[in-house]
């Protein structure tokens, strides 16, 4: 089975022809469109899809192929931290107020969360913090066997700050603590922010790239798959972000 995660930039109907010909079985799209309020033609490509978003035009998809099909999880929750002497409202979260997040299973077999963290300019828990909350919550349900977590992380390494302990490689640790890994890490033996292939280029810019997009895998399917990322040359024309393509075998 193929699993492609790719932030395609923006209109999604338009660019169609470019993400199926990696022919993948399960797409995930990022900052694409909601094909029931987009064209005919879109509409009728994404299939039995599911989407979330918060406007229209930017969101989640997930786009069934090759007569794979997906459903839903309905994960909501709260948590709240405790021990402390404060009574602020910002120590108390729900899985509704982060964004944005879409859990879904294939075939009632493998259970995907596909990610594109977000967060306003004036949330300290922006990015990855919006990631780091939403494991608070839905820690045991990630936990399962046959577990991904995918897709546009906006984060890195090397963005760490030392007072935060919701940083990037916080959060990888507490997930591999999960026994969930980065399958990219694990494939090419690179430490997190120490990445040789890009998945990112700012504006488009060949001398600005980042690593930002990320499949992590349960230990029971991670030796069985393999991921590999898009070439520039063949994405940059379309988008920003590079695909990253997910094989494997269950």
């Amino acid at each position: 089975m193929k699993i492609v995660t790719w932030n395609c930039n923006g209109a999604l109907r338009n660019k169609t022809i470019e993400i199926d010909y990696l022919n993948a079985d399960i797409l995930v799209v990022q900052e694409c469109e909601d094909p029931a309020r987009s064209t005919a033609q879109y509409l009728e490509w994404a299939g039995d899809y599911l989407w979330v978003g918060a406007s229209k035009n930017k969101g989640i998809g997930i786009f069934p192929k090759n007569g794979n099909t997906i459903k839903a999880l309905d994960w909501n929750g709260e948590f709240q931290l405790k021990g402390l002497s404060s009574k602020s409202p910002s120590l108390y979260w729900k899985t509704s107020d982060l964004n944005l997040f879409l859990p879904f299973t294939i075939n009632d077999d493998v259970t995907v969360l596909a990610v594109w963290t977000k967060g306003s300019d004036d949330q300290a828990f922006g990015y990855m913090g919006q990631f780091w909350k939403y494991l608070q919550i839905h820690r045991t349900d990630l936990m399962n066997k046959k577990t991904m977590i995918l897709g546009d992380f906006n984060s890195n390494a090397v963005w760490d700050k030392s007072d935060r302990w919701w940083s990037h490689s916080d959060v990888v640790s507490e997930l591999n603590e999960m026994e969930i890994f980065s399958l990219y890490h694990k494939q090419f033996t690179e430490e997190q922010g120490q990445e040789t292939q890009p998945t990112f280029y700012l504006h488009r810019k060949e001398e600005r790239p980042y690593h930002i997009d990320y499949a992590f895998l349960s230990i029971d399917i991670l030796n069985q798959s393999k991921l590999t990322v898009g070439k520039r040359n063949d994405w940059i024309g379309v988008s920003d972000h590079l695909p990253l393509s997910v094989e494997f075998s269950i």
